[in-house]
């Protein structure tokens, strides 16, 4: 059971990582057109950001820690 932990949290860890690295390289999202089509809610996108890219990155890295 440790290994599957282990191995799930490394997935996750690099999910997160690689979501946090598409976030932020300049032109692959294109922030502006994105800020636009929002509005208001455009600080919800960074809500998700946390959520789904350092957050996840964080999770998957105490899991491997944990159990491996």
């Amino acid at each position: 059971m440790h290994t599957l932990f282990s191995t799930i949290g490394l997935i996750l860890a690099v999910a997160g990582f690689a979501i946090t690295i598409a976030f932020w390289i300049p032109g692959l999202i294109n922030k502006v057109r994105l800020k636009e089509t929002m509005g208001g809610k455009y600080p919800l996108v960074y809500v998700i950001y946390l959520a789904n890219g350092p957050a996840l990155m964080l999770l998957g890295l105490v899991l491997f820690s944990a159990f491996h």
